[in-house]
């Protein structure tokens, strides 16, 4: 667009050239040709396109010395091309360019003065060999302004992609740092909770076993003193802690478990074939959830070894905005039970999974077509 205004400007500066000479057809005729060169030379591919565009014109200065006047248009039609020092910023920046030898136009240009020169010395005025030098100088001024503004907006817009790029970048490596920090936190938390049950089973548990025992023996030697109803009340009430402690432990134990790493630990033993796992879940899966899934990846796992003759089994568990869905199949060819027999009675194994789904008001679907498939969705609560 900036050349195309430069390119406007120049025409009528060297159509105010009218004010030295007699404005008659043939002053139309170049000032029409001027711009159907200058359109010309704007399509016309740099280099010796637009040099042999701007000789043809130049030479018709012999049919119609008017065209004389217009050459500052091809001053700048020749000097719009990628100048030698501007061709490894262009490159850096990842844009192609096309350009020509300025060495050899440079005798074109010289030969366009030349022509200037005599022709205007000859029929006209020095006041319009003036104004056409002049305006030889203004083309020079217009291109390399132009084409300093354009290598400044190539800059720019290289900037402004670059960093547009680096903060996509950094959003991915900010997220990716939060989903391993928030990870890390639930294992830290899974761990800290094992770490309690087990010292509470551990040291409190042992405890309370010891101090039951020992009021179980006063109990055996005092049993008939005054001190049997204390005794009891003192056995019922540590009866009652111990049973409050195993309960606790129990619930730790069971938040505990982290199901991607059973999961991840359950697919690096098997070792009949290769196994793939894919996980997509959060990490408020409910405790029964986690131990179904454990157990039916389990038994899946096992069928797979027993009944299968798969190279390739893959696990899915992943996590929807209304259920759980586990998948695992594989791309064997089971041999439970002969033709004609239903799924439902393929063995002990598949009614446990299927008693375990029911349990959580799932849906379990096995699928025989290219290999073994249980899909499995379980609705949240």
């Amino acid at each position: 667009m900036k050349r195309a205004i430069d390119l406007a400007v120049l025409w009528i500066y060297c159509l105010v050239s009218a004010i030295f000479i007699t404005v008659d057809t043939s002053f139309v005729v170049a000032a029409i040709g001027a711009v159907v060169y200058v359109c010309g030379g704007c399509l016309a591919p740099p280099g010796w396109g637009r040099t042999g565009l701007t000789a043809v014109f130049l030479a018709l200065s012999g049919i119609c010395p008017p065209v004389l006047i217009f050459v500052p248009l091809s001053f700048y039609i020749l000097l719009d091309e990628v100048q030698p020092s501007d061709r490894e910023e262009i490159l850096d920046c990842g844009l192609s360019y096309g350009y020509g030898s300025m060495d050899k136009r440079r005798y074109i240009l010289g030969a366009a003065v030349i022509c200037l020169c005599a022709g205007f010395s000859v029929s006209s005025s020095k006041a319009l060999v003036c104004f056409a030098a002049v305006g030889c100088v203004l083309a020079c001024l217009l291109q390399y302004q132009t084409r300093r503004y354009a290598l400044l907006d190539i800059r720019f817009r290289k900037t402004r992609d670059d960093g547009m790029e680096k903060n996509l970048l950094l959003r991915e490596k900010n997220q990716s740092i939060l989903k391993n920090q928030d990870y890390e936190i639930y294992t830290a938390t899974l761990k800290e909770r094992n770490r309690i049950a087990r010292e509470i089973h551990d040291n409190v548990g042992h405890m309370l076993s010891r101090s039951i025992l020992m009021v179980g023996a006063l109990r055996a030697v005092h049993g008939e003193g005054n001190l049997k109803e204390s005794l009891c009340q003192l056995e019922d009430t540590l009866n009652a802690a111990m049973t409050s402690v195993r309960e606790s432990v129990h619930d730790l134990h069971d938040e505990a478990v982290n199901l991607k790493e059973a999961l991840e630990n359950l697919a690096e033993e098997f070792t009949f074939c290769q196994a793939d796992l894919e996980y997509d879940m959060g990490y408020d899966v409910p405790a029964e959830i986690r131990y179904g899934f454990i157990a039916i990846v389990k038994e899946a796992l096992h069928n797979v070894t027993k009944h299968s003759d798969a190279t390739r089994v893959r696990v899915v568990a992943r996590e929807h905005p209304g259920f759980y869905q586990l998948i695992v199949e594989d791309n064997g060819r089971q041999r439970i039970c002969g033709p004609g027999k239903q799924e439902e009675n393929r063995g002990i194994g598949i009614r446990n999974m299927k008693e375990r789904v029911d349990t959580f008001g799932g849906n379990l679907e096995i699928q025989t077509q290219k290999g073994w498939r249980i899909y499995i969705t379980v609705p949240k609560k």
